[in-house]
């Protein structure tokens, strides 16, 4: 499979893109590329990390707090608050937070945290939420990023129990352990999420990211116009192109573009969801699939295409 995007007729990009996608019953229905090799998840397996916080003895967190758990934020204003609330509340405060310092995610918070005269910062940083709530678990242990931690043991053992088995380990950019799944698995992830047992840890998990997807993402991010716009899903992406989602009916799904643009995502998200019958939102379109631009006019598209060599769908 290829997303390319066209420039008037001419196909100026081409970004290879493999995928899974999960019938209801957990059945791959469609896979597209190396569905079988070692992939990681990145941010988009924050939900399992959440799933270990929460089951953590004595963690007691709200349903927007375990939002934030799960979150990349884009570092809006509200996103920070959110933070620092979340820390406060627990008796911390953010610099006891191990994330590397950075700016907000979003182009816009980013302008606006540097013309208020702010630098990079661990509170700033998209994961922030993440590590404030591995603090919370931690019962603020300066050392949880540690892979030994007994915290991000049980981070690895919740991917493996949602997912599947672990088949690398490394940094993420935050500085808290990545793991590395099969594409198959990783779109194994959502589902377990979204269709399990109510009262469990990844239902909790499940429930709070569709209460707050604002807090997940941040304006005009795609997973949380995807939760806030069609009922019933969930969504997390994740860098270097990854994205995993679950709809209403069961269907889930797993994408990973090749060269890490996570442009690509959007177009590959509408076309999945097409198939499986759901009524796209305009609101969706517009940040799946922006158009291309030229002296501030559409002047192209993007497209899917599933005749690339290497990259053909095929049912299974």
């Amino acid at each position: 499979m290829r997303v390319e995007l066209l420039r008037g007729d001419v196909v100026e990009s081409v970004h290879a893109v493999s995928l899974v996608v999960l019938a209801p019953d957990g059945s791959v229905v469609r896979s597209a590329g190396a569905v079988e090799r070692p992939v990681y998840g990145r941010s988009a397996l924050k939900p399992a990390q959440a799933v270990a916080v929460l089951s953590t003895p004595g963690v007691d967190l709200t349903d927007a707090e375990v939002a934030l758990a799960a979150a990349s934020h884009s570092g809006e204003p509200g996103h920070l608050e959110a933070v620092t609330a979340l820390l406060a509340r627990h008796g911390l405060t953010a610099d006891a937070l191990r994330c590397v310092p950075d700016l907000p995610l979003g182009v816009d918070a980013a302008r606006a945290h540097l013309a208020a005269g702010h630098g990079p910062t661990p509170l700033a940083m998209n994961c922030s939420g993440k590590h404030a709530a591995m603090l919370v678990a931690a019962h603020g242990d300066p050392g949880y990023l540690d892979p030994d931690h007994p915290l991000q043991r049980a981070c690895r053992d919740a991917l493996a129990d949602l997912a599947g088995p672990v088949l690398a380990a490394s940094t993420d950019g935050c500085g808290a352990p990545a793991f590395a799944t099969t594409l198959t698995g990783l779109a194994r992830l959502p589902r377990a999420l979204a269709h399990v047992a109510a009262g469990t840890a990844p239902a909790r998990v499940a429930a709070a990211m569709r209460a707050h997807p604002w807090l997940v993402g941040g304006t005009g991010r795609l997973e949380t116009v995807l939760m806030a716009e069609v009922p019933g899903t969930l969504a997390k992406s994740g860098a270097e192109g990854v994205l995993v989602a679950a709809l209403a009916d069961g269907t889930a799904l797993a994408a990973k573009v090749d060269d890490g643009h996570a442009r690509a995502l959007g177009p590959v998200l509408l076309e999945v969801l097409a198939a499986a019958g759901v009524s796209v939102p305009a609101a969706l379109v517009a940040v799946a699939a922006p158009p291309v631009l030229g002296g501030g006019r559409p002047v192209g598209r993007l497209r899917v295409r599933s005749d690339g060599a290497g990259h053909a769908d095929t049912a299974e």
